[in-house]
């Protein structure tokens, strides 16, 4: 088995377990203090949502896949029922990009992890 890098899921490339831990909870630290966003945790476990979140970073990124939790579209319909956006689909990316910048991960890869949340974008807001 080669080690080369393109072989190395982007998981093992940005730090494995303790980068995704870090950037998780960077990430919703910035959300929280987003007024455009925010509003969409009132009220949230969030220590459920963001142990959810890792794993679903981990199995996106290409690490071991323990991500219990529902599908894109179930799990944010009832936020689109209530308004939720493409205005609030960028805002989140927004703050992934800036956590990531903010944790020095490399452009490439903060440009791939981009390509992998935005692609889930028709499924979050349920098109």
């Amino acid at each position: 088995m080669s080690d080369s890098k393109e072989e190395a899921t982007l998981y093992e490339r940005i730090g494995g377990e303790a980068a995704v831990n870090a950037a998780v909870e960077l990430f919703y630290k910035k959300v929280l203090e987003d007024y455009r966003i925010n509003r969409w945790f009132e009220g949230m476990d969030m220590d459920k949502q963001i142990a959810k979140q890792k794993a679903f970073f981990t199995m996106v990124f290409g690490g071991p896949n323990e991500y219990t939790g529902e599908d894109m579209r179930t799990a944010h319909a009832r936020l689109v029922k209530l308004g939720l956006n493409d205005d609030d689909f960028d805002a989140v990316m927004e703050n992934l990009g800036a956590t990531l910048k903010e944790l020095n991960v490399p452009d490439d890869l903060i440009a791939e992890a981009a390509a992998l949340a935005e692609s889930t974008r028709d499924d979050v807001l349920n098109r």
